[in-house]
């Protein structure tokens, strides 16, 4: 079994906060707050006031009276009465006000994951590195504030996209063996997809006891693509987690795999898989 990377060693705690700073229309404010989820790189809060993404505020935990500035990244639920939920990050990495020791890296070991982005600005497309809190604001609002060199100021990236006529797992790209489409996905599953560069941790589980973690190299809302060293057969059913973290909630749907792929001068295949679950 292939070592599980701890990659943010996300926990679930709510702890109770002040926060200082602009909100979304530049006016000063100081508000209550808590955290729903911490990492090494920040994290969750909720809290009754609209924040501005891109801005910077501090942040008191009001437990250990700790406190540091922190990037709000972006929203990861819409605002409502209640108030709002926003991914913040410390400004500096060597920060650490949640009073929890988190696990050291080891040599390798990476926390980061990689997305494919376009400026919305000027078009340029990078492959950018993400922290978690990055992936997670990402796939809830779609929009990243980053710095783009070619505008020369902060700018919304969103995702690179490439426009299917089916799944993604069925992308014959490269020399492909064993392209036989997975059953039932004729007629109404040969839909147009979104598929999006995204480089994740993910957890693949075969019925005979294979499990292993390795990364996503793209995904779409009707399955992904990742690459193994192990040998899965076209057909086989799988239990996959997208995007796995070692600590945390995750969530297993059942998935098959639709396409092998070799890659040129690698011994490690890029496999596609197919959500076979009502509700991937």
């Amino acid at each position: 079994m292939a070592r599980e990377k701890r990659r943010s060693d996300r926990i679930l705690l709510t702890i109770p906060l002040s926060i200082q700073g602009e909100d979304e229309n530049g006016q000063p404010f100081q508000a209550d707050a808590q955290t729903s989820i911490i990492n090494r790189h920040g994290g969750q809060i909720r809290i009754n006031r609209r924040l501005r993404a891109g801005g910077t505020v501090r942040i008191i935990n009001l437990v250990g009276r700790h406190s540091c500035e922190f990037r709000v990244v972006g929203p990861v639920a819409p605002f409502s009465e209640k108030g709002g939920e926003y991914g913040v990050e410390y400004l500096s990495q060597s920060e650490n006000i949640w009073g929890i020791q988190f696990p050291p890296l080891e040599a390798g070991e990476t926390v980061e994951s990689n997305a494919l982005l376009a400026c919305r600005k000027c078009g340029q497309v990078k492959l950018l590195p993400l922290s978690l809190v990055e992936v997670e604001v990402l796939q809830t609002s779609g929009v990243l504030q980053i710095l783009c060199e070619h505008c020369g100021a902060t700018s919304q990236w969103s995702h690179a996209e490439t426009q299917m006529e089916r799944p993604v797992s069925e992308e014959p790209a490269g020399p492909v063996r064993g392209t036989a489409p997975a059953p039932g996905a004729q007629g109404k599953d040969r839909r147009r997809y979104r598929r999006v560069s995204l480089q994740l941790p993910v957890r693949v589980c075969g019925y005979d006891g294979r499990v292993e973690i390795t990364r996503s190299e793209n995904i779409s809302k009707g399955g992904f693509c990742f690459v193994s060293d192990k040998p899965y057969q076209i057909g086989e059913g799988i239990m996959v987690t997208c995007p796995y973290h070692s600590t945390g909630e995750n969530i297993e749907v059942r998935a098959r795999v639709v396409s092998c792929r070799e890659t040129e001068g690698n011994p490690r295949k890029v496999y596609g898989v197919q959500f076979t679950d009502r509700n991937p």
